[in-house]
């Protein structure tokens, strides 16, 4: 019996951060909003900046929000039991959102939902990745630049706060990040991925 105790812990907690992430907010609030679908908007993303793209500030706001707190809930749901199982419903959660079974697995970039995951397991490498983004966005004007940096600095941060799990967790996430980004990588080795505030 107790053997089993782990793995089916394990299970509920992918299952219920999985099912909490794949919500696709963006999509809904379009649709509430009597904007349509937003996946063919702009880039066709379901995500929070996507939907900015449709003009509606208040929409885009909205599915920023459900972004973030879909990976926040379930990581604070079994944060009780233990940061390993928060870990894996923050996994699952990222995931759910980058590729949700109701759209064909066809989600976001996961850069919301990875704060949120943050969020529920350190406010500490919350603000780490706060202050990256902040400095390269200022710096060098590329959102996505600024996200793959923030991301790949949570969890060096991770380790160096001695939190081994959280950083093997956060690790596999931002890999995960790199991959869904692959696209903004190629085009700012080639020079031609947009700036924030750009025109056009």
């Amino acid at each position: 019996m107790d053997m089993l105790a782990e793995p089916l812990q394990w299970a509920l907690a992918a299952f219920v951060g999985y099912l909490s992430g794949s919500v696709p907010y963006g999509l809904l609030f379009a649709r509430l909003f009597g904007l349509g679908d937003i996946r063919k908007i702009g880039s066709g993303n379901i995500g929070a900046t996507n939907a900015l793209r449709t003009g509606n500030k208040t929409m885009a706001f909205l599915t920023l929000l459900g972004d973030v707190f879909k990976a926040t809930v379930p990581v604070l749901i079994f944060m009780p039991y233990g940061v390993t199982l928060a870990a894996i419903a923050g996994l699952a959660a990222f995931i759910g959102h980058c590729y949700p079974v109701w759209l064909r697995f066809g989600g976001g970039k996961g850069v919301a939902t990875y704060i949120g995951v943050l969020f529920g397991l350190s406010l500490w490498l919350s603000l780490v990745f706060a202050l990256v983004w902040i400095v390269l966005a200022y710096v060098s004007r590329y959102s996505s630049l600024a996200a793959l940096a923030a991301t790949l600095a949570v969890p060096l941060a991770a380790l160096m706060l001695g939190l081994p799990v959280v950083a093997l967790y956060t690790g596999l996430m931002t890999a995960l990040v790199f991959w869904r980004h692959r696209a903004n990588i190629r085009r700012l080795v080639d020079g031609r991925e947009g700036k924030i505030g750009a025109k056009g």
